[in-house]
């Protein structure tokens, strides 16, 4: 069965959505099979990989509401990721889920019948804590949280990390938090240091490495429906490959995930 990722913050603009295309592309190319699910009804993954969401005949919208099959809404993307897209029917699919029984569960059963199909699957999380979020932490093994290094960014922090307290005392008892990632991240100002000790030392959460910098590739990458690993080398692709690297050796060889202490953050 594939190991389940969700990345999630409520906060928008702190790169969940590029984080979880470029690690999916990162294990790709180290030979693994991945899904990434779009579970945001602005649908800026399905985008951003080059798929136009107003022409997609179905997306994972219809998977939740049990309208259509996973297989025969899955897509695939320039970078080699399969993709259950999204798109803006998305956002009714909250009201269609609330009158629901077990409406947590809907991603996870619709998972389980490609679950076996793939490595990893990576789930973008919509910057809320409504439905939509709980699906995804419900289906996820562990929970990633994107963390841009400026002021005011942990904010809300400590309310995410209740609603995963919640789906751990609830929906899922197996969820782990496996740290904040450092986004946007300017190593040569004292105030992204700053920002990223404050976080570890306010909520115990682990730092992990290495911080994801900032730098214009990102955003070239969407605008072209690709990954910035597609493009030319450079420094944001070179810290998710090294990422994707770490994560590996943690959920396979069995290693300690790695992360930044306080000594290393300030160095």
């Amino acid at each position: 069965m594939a190991r389940v990722l969700a990345v999630a913050n409520q906060k928008g603009g702190v790169a969940k959505t590029t984080t979880v295309a470029s690690l999916g592309a990162a294990l790709v190319a180290r030979g693994r099979s991945v899904l990434i699910v779009d579970l945001d009804p602005q649908a800026c993954l399905t985008f951003s990989l080059g798929h136009d969401p107003d022409k997609l005949a179905s997306s994972v919208h219809d998977v939740l509401i049990g309208e259509a099959d996973v297989d025969d809404v899955l897509v695939d993307t320039a970078d080699g990721m399969t993709l259950l897209p999204a798109t803006i029917d998305l956002a009714g699919a909250e009201a269609l889920l609330l009158m629901r029984p077990g409406r947590e569960h809907a991603l996870r059963r619709a998972l389980t019948a490609v679950a076996e199909r793939f490595d990893y699957i990576f789930i973008d999380c919509p910057p809320s804590l409504g439905v939509l979020t709980l699906n995804g932490l419900t289906a996820a093994d562990a929970v990633m949280v994107p963390l841009q290094c400026e002021t005011l960014a942990h904010r809300g922090v400590g309310q995410l990390l209740r609603t995963v307290e919640e789906v751990q005392s609830i929906t899922n008892p197996s969820l782990r938090m496996l740290g904040v990632l450092p986004t946007l991240y300017d190593a040569r100002t004292t105030h992204s240091r700053d920002v990223l000790a404050d976080v570890s030392d306010r909520y115990g959460m682990p730092v992990l490495a290495p911080p994801i910098p900032r730098t214009v590739r990102f955003a070239e990458a969407s605008a072209s429906g690709a990954t910035v690993l597609a493009g030319r080398k450079n420094k944001g692709a070179a810290a998710y490959r090294e990422l994707a690297g770490n994560l590996l050796a943690h959920w396979e060889d069995g290693a300690e995930p790695v992360t930044l202490s306080a000594a290393e953050i300030y160095s």
